[in-house]
């Protein structure tokens, strides 16, 4: 556990007393000025964000060890998979992102402009759009690139969703992928249905099951992709706050 980790719990304390005193439309409309104040106290060089270009003395960790940029606020997770995107030459004709985070939607707008379509069903992201995942409304073979990180966890009939997003994808399309993982079966049980249950069984209240690689891996292959997994480990020179270990899912669609 790291030594600055009574941060973290002073974060997250105070980010739910903030959020239940001012209204969260209020919260949303001046998170850069907020985040701006927050990035005051954790100034240096000794680590970096990938995504906004900020340097700063440590990042803030939360309860789940996930280190978070003081700066834009984005996960692990988040400067993974822009690393990997950047490295792969990827940010470029019409992509689909699920429930964007705000520091890459901030991003992939500047980038891709009106060839990136963001949607998140629940609206609690900034997003285009509120497409149902499971009933996408858009044509066929339209998108190069999906992104769908941490959605499909949440989805009953995930895979109707694994079919849509393989239907929007153009052939030589690809999608990245990213759910909570376990090691040995998926687990899921649908008579399971109570927030209070689903935390206790899944982790999350709004959660329906918990992945395996090999599990979620086979029902994409079942809509006809091919699956590469993508596991990463960082050493101890760990600039960017990535996490140690990590897979994320390659879908391509070839046929």
């Amino acid at each position: 556990m790291p030594n600055n980790y009574h941060y973290l719990g002073m974060y997250e304390l105070a980010k739910k007393f903030i959020s239940k005193l001012v209204p969260r439309s209020f919260l949303i409309k001046n998170e850069g000025l907020l985040r701006f104040f927050i990035y005051q106290l954790y100034k240096g060089s000794t680590y970096g964000c990938n995504i906004c270009g900020k340097k700063f003395s440590r990042f803030i960790q939360i309860q789940t060890s996930e280190a978070i940029c003081p700066s834009c606020g984005s996960l692990p997770r988040n400067r993974r998979l822009w690393q990997i995107l950047n490295d792969n030459e990827l940010l470029k004709g019409k992509v689909l992102d699920f429930s964007p985070n705000r520091c890459l939607h901030k991003n992939f707008k500047k980038t891709l402009k009106d060839d990136y379509i963001s949607t998140d069903y629940e609206g609690e992201f900034f997003a285009d759009y509120a497409y149902d995942i499971t009933g996408i409304f858009e044509p066929n073979n339209k998108f190069d690139l999906v992104i769908c990180y941490h959605i499909l966890e949440h989805i009953p009939e995930d895979q109707k969703a694994i079919n849509e997003l393989h239907r929007v994808l153009k052939i030589g399309g690809k999608c990245y992928i990213q759910t909570p993982f376990k090691e040995g079966d998926t687990y899921e049980d649908p008579s399971i249905t109570t927030p209070e249950e689903r935390k206790k069984h899944f982790g999350q209240e709004d959660h329906v099951r918990i992945y395996s690689v090999e599990g979620l891996k086979n029902r994409l292959q079942k809509a006809g992709f091919k699956v590469t997994p993508l596991n990463f480990a960082e050493g101890s020179n760990n600039y960017f706050g990535f996490k140690e270990k990590e897979t994320v899912l390659l879908a391509e669609k070839i046929l």
